[in-house]
Order: structure tokens, then sequence, then C-alpha cells
């Protein structure tokens, strides 16, 4: 399968896209630990079938030492019992920003609080700002059908 479109090979999207890899960049970089990164990255492109995040983010995860127990069961989280109340919150919250067409409210004020017990305005600010992030790059690889399979790690930071 070969991807619709090159982005790097246009002028404007490399442009564009070198400083949407920095804000990825960015957020890796934030207070929001790294593990929780990961395991948000892979619910929310799970959800929109980013195959190639999905290959990305399960090989950063695993690469930084996430076991394959817990990868294997984020898309059943609510079910399983390796992940912190913190990690859940994170999901959760993760799941209601990218569902928003099926919600049809947004994140909720439970969700919200949830997630708030949890982390401090610093970490929650990059949750959100990773969730729309990651939104954002599942649908430039979806509407091109960018390749999974090939991802090596550090590829793109």
């Amino acid at each position: 399968m070969d991807a619709r479109l090159n982005y790097f090979a246009a002028p404007t999207t490399g442009k564009v896209l070198k400083h949407f890899m920095s804000a990825g960049k960015a957020l890796k970089e934030s207070p929001l630990p790294a593990a929780t990164q990961e395991l948000v990255a892979l619910r929310v492109s799970q959800i929109n079938g980013c195959a190639a995040c999905i290959d990305m983010h399960t090989k950063e995860a695993a690469a930084a030492g996430e076991t394959s127990v817990r990868l294997h069961l984020v898309a059943a989280w609510r079910e399983a019992t390796v992940f912190t109340d913190a990690e859940r919150a994170a999901l959760e919250l993760a799941e209601e920003g990218t569902r928003v067409a099926d919600a049809a409210r947004g994140v909720s004020d439970e969700v919200w609080a949830y997630a708030a017990k949890h982390y401090d305005e610093e970490q929650l600010t990059a949750l959100v700002v990773l969730v729309s992030f990651m939104n954002a790059v599942n649908r430039l690889n979806i509407i091109t059908r960018q390749p999974a399979g090939h991802y090596e790690l550090g590829q793109f930071h």
C-alpha cells in the first residue's frame, strides 16, 4: 500500500508539518507522564483506526518499557486491572475527547473532574492538547492512507 500523498515532499505541507511535529516534541517534554502519553496516543489512534499511529505508539511505548499486557489491553482498559486510576482517568478523557460526535456533549463534567483529581493544571493542559494533537495526526494519516508497519523508533522526534 502506498500513501496518497507524501506530506514532506510538498513545500507548504513540509513547512507546516515541521512545526506540527515540533508541537508533538514539546508535548513529549511536558510533565504528563510518558507512559500516560503513549497509552492515550494509542487509545485515540485505536478509536480513529489510524494504523500508522498505532504502529508508532506501540513501538515507542514498548521501547520505553511498557509491557505487552498493558499495550494489548488498552483497547479494553475499562475491564483491565493493569492501569492506575490516573491512567484510567486519562484514557476516559481521551475517549470522550475523541468521540465528540458520538457523545454530542464533548467531555462530561464527571470525566473532567476525575481527570482533574489525578493531574495538575499543566498536566491536564498537556493531556487535552495531546488528545487534540493525536486526533489531528490520525486524520492526516487516514485521509492519505499512510501505511503502517515500517515505523522506526524516534522517526518523527
